[in-house]
């Protein structure tokens, strides 16, 4: 509980560290992929574009697909109709007021959690009683295989992850100055950090109350603060599920407005109609929402693109860091895909079988598989990156110093990149990346 709690909190700080040096070399971007544009090319742009764009998908279904199975956990009822409605709300509000409406929502969302916390800790506190038979059964309290794997697992794949959504880059870049940036980041962090602790303990308390069967933990946990909250007053009921509605439809605005800002700057350079992209993203949300009633579990939508981050981001980042000017976009493409193409292969040697090794990309058994194919999918997919990306290095210098010589030029393959000037003054500056298209190859 503690582990998730830090590893959910502290990788916020990285904005607050790695937003002001992106900021300074892309100062006219909002997003993550227009950096990527200017330091890596279009291609690169277009291939980060893609899979930010299926992230927020992802992760719309696992929203709708959370508030589903909260209003049938807390009510009986089917949850699809509350789902068409809030589909229906953001939609018309964020077409409205666009980004605006979405940070203003955020106001929202923070008030409603200190709220729905207060309440929680309150009524759960007074009315549930741990039964110390099932605390002793459970066998919770003790060190296990899967809980020394996440020490490893969950900052992976959440510090990795957050680069791909695109809502905390807008606010990144929205920042009017880096000591706010900094501040802000700083406080989300504690906030996150003791929200999260608290929310997590309900876990450990609806199994020891008899909320949340032992044996349903690995299909139910995700919902476990909402099975305990079952067992409490009407009351208490009410006033959550209004809340829980609350902050779901202020996550799903932002991941709505996120998907039309991605899509009409990356993939149009908004030179498309904005209603017609946003149209777009409402033909989009009709497979959401059947996806979501369909997902078997919001655990595995998570960790599939915890997956695609882990192997997409490392080799990324390394374009920040001044000495490797010569890294590009071709090493950053070869190295995501490779990288997932890593965990298939890593997958058919654990298993024995190829069937079995591309639903580990999946994650089909989820992080209760009791071995270690999630642990080793983990590892594979960021070091297959590293290395297929080194390797996607040495053959395109290989081509170029061949294709020197051949032409009989000179081979600037690993010349330093002359930057843009800045625009207050004639001297170059290093931290200022050209407005131009980076170089893919």
């Amino acid at each position: 509980m503690i582990v998730y709690a830090l590893a959910s909190s502290l990788p916020i700080l990285i904005f607050g560290f790695l937003g002001p040096i992106i900021r300074d070399r892309c100062p006219e971007g909002f997003v993550l992929t227009e950096w990527t544009r200017q330091r890596y090319g279009v291609v690169t742009m277009l291939y980060l574009s893609f899979m930010t764009l299926v992230t927020l998908f992802l992760y719309m279904v696992a929203e709708l697909s959370a508030i589903g199975q909260v209003v049938n956990a807390l009510t009986g009822l089917d949850g699809l109709p509350v789902v068409i409605v809030q589909c229906v709300i953001t939609t018309i509000y964020t077409s409205m007021g666009g980004f605006k409406i979405s940070f203003f929502t955020d106001v929202i969302q923070g008030a409603m959690v200190i709220g729905l916390v207060l309440i929680a800790t309150i009524t759960i506190g007074v009315k549930t009683e741990i039964k110390q038979e099932l605390v002793e059964d459970s066998d919770l309290t003790k060190a296990n295989l899967l809980g020394w794997q996440l020490l490893y697992i969950l900052p992976v794949a959440i510090i990795t992850n957050d680069f791909f959504l695109s809502s905390f880059w807008l606010r990144t870049f929205a920042s009017k100055t880096d000591k706010d940036l900094r501040l802000g980041t700083a406080m989300a962090t504690i906030v996150i950090l003791c929200i999260l602790t608290l929310v997590g303990s309900t876990g450990l308390i609806a199994v020891w109350s008899g909320a949340l069967p032992p044996a349903d933990v690995a299909t139910s946990g995700a919902i476990a603060f909402f099975l305990l909250l079952e067992t409490l007053p009407a009351w208490v009921i009410g006033i959550v599920l209004v809340m829980v509605v609350t902050l779901s439809t202020a996550a799903f605005d932002s991941l709505q407005s996120a998907m039309v800002s991605s899509a009409s700057n990356d993939l149009f350079r908004n030179r498309f109609n904005i209603w017609i992209i946003r149209g777009l993203v409402v033909l989009v949300i009709i497979p959401v929402v059947v996806l979501a009633l369909k997902a078997p579990s919001i655990l595995q939508i998570y960790l599939i693109t915890d997956l695609v981050s882990a192997a997409t981001i490392p080799v990324l980042v390394l374009g920040l860091i001044n000495k490797f000017y010569w890294w590009r976009g071709f090493e950053v493409v070869v190295g995501g895909l490779g990288g997932l193409f890593t965990v298939f292969i890593f997958g058919t040697i654990y298993y024995g079988d190829a069937k079995q090794g591309a639903e580990l990309l999946l994650l089909e058994q989820g992080l209760y598989g009791n071995d270690w194919s999630a642990f080793g999918a983990f590892v594979a997919a960021p070091v297959g990156g590293l290395l297929w990306g080194f390797g996607a290095l040495a053959l395109r210098l290989s081509i170029q110093w061949v294709m020197a010589k051949v032409r009989g030029h000179r081979f600037t393959a690993l010349d330093p990149i002359e930057h843009t000037p800045s625009r207050d003054t004639d001297i170059p500056s290093e931290n200022l990346i050209s407005t131009t298209p980076g170089k893919f190859f």
